[in-house]
């Protein structure tokens, strides 16, 4: 087998270990993704665990080459949540990002260590923070005034003293899609600086005895690809956290310039070094607090890469049901689509694509690749350059790892796709396709209705 490299594909849009065989098939992982298919159906999700692990030590090292201090690698739940996946980030050393009580059960589950979990969102419930405590998660990341009083009334209740950050808006426009930008000067997460909203809420959580304030935690957006706006960020955010030392006695004794690091979704993007980006987001904290005079002790760095742990770790497999031409428009029609992957849809993201029985064909045709649900707007890829597909052939996507199955719906009432796990030539399946049966199991019959009418 050969590594992934021809112009159509470019190797580093796909899983490390993807290869083509002699008989022309993509495989991961040392699996053959037509033989997978075969097996469990389609569409399927298929990861690759080499790749996410080697993407997690990369970030580490990348990290601990350049601060001197204590550093921790943070997974974002909400990019993929599964129980086996946590279990990897966990085995990692890693921590983990959530933001709903759903991802906390979840990590509770599979045993993740609480001490490295951060709890963040805009709009945590009463019920969710309750689970927090519950859980005695690591960080509980304040977003409001109005969360501060929740937090310090059951930690009061339960006789604990919870550890915090609070989220500041450093008021910075990073270059990235309007819907993906989360540091801007007009967004709904944290307590902006620039209005003062920030020092309230950091002076509000110091009051509280019940509460620890353990630093600062800032997020541009997601998709970012250069350092200008984490450097501006994190300028405005040691110089706020200056401001509180004198002016309010903060003691700065962890910081998080949040992340989001871009991935390439497609060969016309330009590639993107996620390690040395993250080593120069390192960099670029060390110097701002040597700068503000918070270098004795350093404060602990969290940084969360994002997408760009698990985004390339998967592809999606299709079945081609039909190919037609309509006017200059040649559609191959997939079994998959929006409701599995809504990023074309919501984003205008775009992706390449192979077939995975003909990778060593040569791209000849340009295909939309069309999904099947009952929406204009659901195309997977609106030009991909393609051998022409036949009926019944594979077509893979790559950079399908994140933000696909965490935000996968039941539309048209069709079922969500299954997931393999490869590794060493062995294949394993961590979430069985939804049936028919599922989709109503939480729906309620006449005899249940009435019974739920009575309680």
């Amino acid at each position: 087998m050969r590594r992934v490299s021809t112009p159509a594909t470019n190797a580093d849009i796909f899983p490390d270990t993807a290869r083509i065989g002699s008989d022309g098939h993509l495989a991961v992982g040392g699996c053959d993704l037509v033989a997978l298919a075969a097996q469990h159906g389609t569409p399927l999700y298929v990861y690759d665990e080499a790749s996410i692990r080697a993407r997690a030590g990369q970030y580490r090292e990348a990290l601990a080459r350049v601060y001197p201090g204590r550093v921790t690698v943070c997974y974002a739940a909400k990019a993929y949540c599964a129980p086996w996946i946590l279990r990897v980030v966990a085995d990692e050393g890693l921590g983990l990002d959530v933001v709903s009580g759903g991802e906390l059960h979840a990590a509770r589950v599979v045993g993740f260590p609480m001490d490295r979990v951060y709890f963040h969102g805009n709009n945590k419930s009463a019920d969710e923070l309750a689970l927090a405590f519950a859980a005695s998660v690591g960080r509980v990341v304040v977003d409001n005034r109005e969360e501060i009083d929740r937090l310090a009334t059951l930690a009061r209740d339960r006789g604990v003293r919870q550890a915090v950050l609070l989220r500041v808006g450093p008021g910075v426009a990073a270059h990235t899609h309007a819907h993906l930008q989360t540091g801007a000067a007009d967004t709904k997460f944290g307590l902006d600086i620039a209005s003062g909203a920030a020092a309230d809420g950091l002076r509000d959580i110091l009051a509280r005895r019940e509460l620890e304030l353990r630093g600062l935690h800032m997020h541009l957006g997601s998709q970012i690809a250069d350092t200008e706006a984490y450097r501006e960020g994190v300028e405005r955010l040691f110089r706020f956290a200056a401001e509180m030392r004198a002016g309010a006695r903060l003691v700065l004794r962890e910081v998080s310039p949040g992340g989001g690091f871009a991935v390439r979704y497609g060969p016309d993007e330009t590639p993107v070094d996620t390690p040395r980006m993250v080593g120069d987001v390192g960099r670029v904290v060390l110097a701002a607090a040597r700068s503000h005079g918070f270098a004795d002790p350093l404060p602990d760095l969290t940084i969360e890469p994002g997408r760009a742990l698990v985004a390339t770790a998967a592809l999606a497999l299709y079945r081609v049901g039909s190919v037609k031409r309509t006017g200059a428009r040649t559609y191959a029609a997939v079994d998959g689509g929006m409701a599995d992957n809504i990023r074309p849809t919501a984003y205008d993201a775009r992706y390449t694509a192979v077939l995975a029985a003909r990778a060593n064909d040569a791209a000849d045709a340009t295909v939309t690749v069309a999904g099947r649900y009952c929406e204009s707007g659901d195309i997977l890829i609106r030009e991909a350059r393609l051998p022409l597909p036949r009926a019944g052939e594979l077509i893979a996507i790559p950079v399908s790892g994140a933000y696909h199955l965490s935000m996968a719906s039941n539309y048209n009432q069709v079922p969500r796709p299954a997931v393999v796990v490869v590794a060493e030539g062995r294949a394993r399946l961590v979430r069985r396709r939804e049936t028919y049966d599922d989709l109503l199991s939480l729906e309620l019959d006449e005899r249940q209705e009435r019974e739920a009418a009575r309680d």
